[in-house]
């Protein structure tokens, strides 16, 4: 039984930020918010959330020169990977230094950076790329290219071993160009799904394209798959969704449609198998309709957290300025479990009937604790945002 568990306020506002699962812990790099400064380099914050305790930390700047000189700067749209128990972070840009093409290494028990040397032809600096780990190579994909400033859609891989970049030679179509997809590895095959497109090509010229074919590069071969009529019952085209892998099935949550101006909290199913789409409906607390959130896998649980919603209709100012007036950043988490015990299900009884709790044990009272308290480590939103 599917379900929508925990829902909690109060950890980081971010939105276009990179994370990664590393046994029971959640790591989220960068991103930005509404009202801080963004013309100021400074190195990226890292976030910590303990999936078990579900309470997150945030970890002290470098303050050395030759820890701050490995650090990537603050940025958003970049990507994450995790590698035998190391983060590496590549590509996103931010408003004063602009896309960066340098491999960042976060080693997840000290909690220190380095730049691995790198050989090869290393990609165009760019934002809205995709990035999945299959075997040993970092597959990077599209994205929008700074120097060219073109849409993208190449391939190209970092063998994670040998620190050296390929640019791939694919044989078939290739997958439209495209910035904020996704990426999904399921064994060799790679699925490639939604995106921000142009109608004119790689060129962007404010007319945007939004598909909802579901494209597959099989990287055993270098091929582009020839696409299945997979497009009856998928979701709407869209971007800055998530999408993730569980026992073989691709899932994909929310996302943005900017020519119909909408914002998703919808949850689908895609089975490689069949090539078929399916919409869940999910009981429990889901999130609001949003964009740009962060999603990761541990075990049998799916985390969500940050992003950007529609404010709603009452909150919005009387004669915004811009279009982002109508927007929130988003600083809460939430919980899907694929396999909810008896004892989650029955927390979740007590907490949706406000049940007395006083005559459980002490360490159960604990564990519903974790599961209604909320966070405090949200920014101030600034009042000139």
């Amino acid at each position: 039984m599917l379900a929508w568990t925990i829902r909690l306020e109060g950890g980081p506002k971010r939105v276009n930020h990179a994370a990664v699962a590393i046994y029971n812990r959640i790591f989220s790099f960068g991103g930005y918010c509404t009202g801080e400064d963004y013309e100021r380099t400074r190195p990226m914050d890292v976030h910590i959330l303990n999936t078990e305790n579900l309470r997150w930390t945030l970890l002290p700047l470098p303050t050395s020169a030759v820890d701050i000189k490995n650090t990537p700067f603050q940025r958003y749209g970049h990507t994450a990977v995790e590698f035998e128990n190391n983060a590496y972070i590549w590509g996103g840009r931010n408003d004063s230094v602009g896309a960066c093409n340098t491999l960042f290494r976060f080693n997840s028990e000290t909690f220190l950076w380095d730049k691995p040397a790198v050989s090869g032809p290393i990609p165009e600096a760019r934002d809205g790329h995709s990035a999945c780990i299959i075997n040993r190579n970092m597959y990077i994909y599209a994205g929008y290219e700074e120097f060219t400033d073109r849409f993208s859609n190449d391939m190209n891989y970092l063998n994670l071993q040998t620190f050296s970049w390929v640019s791939v030679i694919v044989a078939g179509k290739p997958a439209r160009w495209r910035d904020f997809h996704t990426a999904t590895a399921v064994g060799d095959i790679m699925y490639i799904f939604g995106g921000r497109g142009d109608v004119s090509g790689e060129r962007f010229t404010n007319n945007e394209f939004y598909c909802n074919n579901i494209r597959a590069f099989d990287t055993s071969s270098n091929t582009w798959l020839q696409p299945s009529h997979t497009s009856l019952g998928a979701p709407d085209g869209r971007r800055s969704h998530s999408a993730f892998e569980y026992k073989g099935l691709i899932y994909v949550f929310g996302g943005y449609n900017g020519k119909k101006e909408c914002h998703y909290n919808d949850f689908y199913q895609f089975d490689p198998t069949t090539m078929n789409w399916t919409r869940l409906n999910v009981p429990g607390n889901c999130p609001t309709p949003r964009r740009r959130q962060c999603a990761c896998v541990v075990g049998t649980k799916v985390f969500f957290f940050g992003g950007t919603s529609p404010r709603a209709i009452s909150d919005r100012p009387a004669s915004p300025q811009h279009s982002d007036s109508n927007l929130i950043d988003r600083s809460d988490l939430y919980v899907l479990d694929f396999e909810p015990s008896l004892k989650t299900l029955a927390f979740m009884v007590i907490i949706e009937h406000r049940l007395d709790r006083t005559c459980l044990p002490h360490d159960l009272r604990w564990e519903l604790a974790m599961m209604t308290t909320d966070n405090n480590i949200s920014r101030l939103q600034s009042t000139n945002g």
